[in-house]
């Protein structure tokens, strides 16, 4: 037999460019997984933003090295189920040598790399955040301004215009009562040039002439209380009331002098008989009627203007409460 001659072992060598390859498909695999993972990146740091602006009241939660987790402030085991997003593995590129493997369901991203991978969990609370998205933005309620309304105007009277003016007719009454008294007496010889002073000044003292005057005023500013800020036409019909009472007046003057108390029934109805168709009582009568009539044209002059005054603040009244209330600002 002869023997068979064996040549050395020859060592099979692996083509240069198929390890090439197989080392450019594991490089973009990896790269496949560190785009993916920093896409999810993105995603997670966009919906944190918009979580964060849907609900700005609610307090920034803390943010751990490996994850972000945004959860409602109520009770966790109330929470609804969370949502977790994890990336996924690439798969191999087609045509290398890792194509044909089955894929590792078990497999944790950059688990075959060199460089650190994070894994980032999300938990978010869907209710919370479509109910934070939808709540209305809360807006200050106005506070309300209080302004005290104006008050309405007060009437003018005329009463105290009827009362100083009284007080001149008063004056100009006594003037002619007392020069009508003197000249009744001139006429009986009584006074004369030499003593008309002297008679003057006796009737400036006495009850006789000042109870007449004091009973005129009064009944004038009766009536002008009374017609206040009335037309002129009631003074002239009212006038005889103030020259009745002058004309009484005169003859509670000539009780007054006598004096009354002194007197017995009989004199006093004597005294008063004797007065009743004196001239001076008829001076008294005539002198407060025309008196009031001519005065109370002046009071009623008066009253007008103020009635005008009156229709005047009315009317500025009903304007402010028109225009309403004015918020003035220094």
């Amino acid at each position: 037999m002869s023997d068979t001659q064996y040549g050395e072992p020859v060592e099979e060598n692996t083509p240069a460019d198929e390890v090439t390859s197989a080392d450019a498909a594991v490089a973009s695999a990896h790269e496949g997984l560190a785009e993916a993972e920093a896409m999810s990146r993105e995603a997670e740091a966009a919906s944190t933003d918009a979580v964060a602006s849907a609900a700005p009241a609610a307090p920034e939660a803390p943010v751990a090295s490996d994850a972000t987790e945004v959860a409602p402030a109520a009770d966790a085991a109330a929470a609804e189920p969370a949502v977790e997003t994890v990336v996924a593995p690439a798969a191999p590129a087609a045509g290398s040598l890792y194509a044909d493997d089955e894929v590792d369901e078990a497999y944790v991203p950059g688990a075959y790399s060199d460089a650190p991978t994070e894994v980032v969990a999300e938990t978010v609370a869907p209710a919370e955040v479509a109910a934070a998205a939808a709540a209305p933005a809360a807006f200050p309620q106005p506070q309300p301004i209080f302004v005290q309304a104006p008050e309405a105007p007060r009437p003018r009277g005329n009463r105290a215009a009827a009362g100083a003016i009284g007080v001149l007719a008063a004056l100009s009454f006594g003037i002619l009562y007392l020069a009508a008294a003197l000249g009744f007496r001139a006429i009986d010889g009584d006074v004369t040039t030499a003593n008309v002073g002297t008679e003057a000044l006796a009737a400036l003292t006495s009850w006789w002439f000042w109870v007449p005057v004091v009973v005129f005023f009064l009944a004038f500013w009766l009536l002008g209380a009374i017609i206040n800020r009335g037309r002129w036409g009631h003074w002239v019909v009212f006038g005889l009331l103030v020259g009745a009472a002058s004309y009484g007046g005169h003859l509670l003057g000539q009780l007054f002098q006598a004096p009354f108390w002194q007197l017995t029934a009989s004199q006093g109805e004597e005294l008063v008989a004797g007065q009743l168709l004196a001239p001076l009582a008829i001076v008294a009568l005539v002198v407060g009627r025309e008196l009031t009539i001519w005065f109370g044209a002046w009071v009623a002059a008066r009253g007008k203007r103020v009635s005008e005054l009156n229709r005047e603040a009315q009317r500025e009244y009903e304007r402010t409460l028109e225009a309403g209330p004015r918020i003035h600002q220094g």
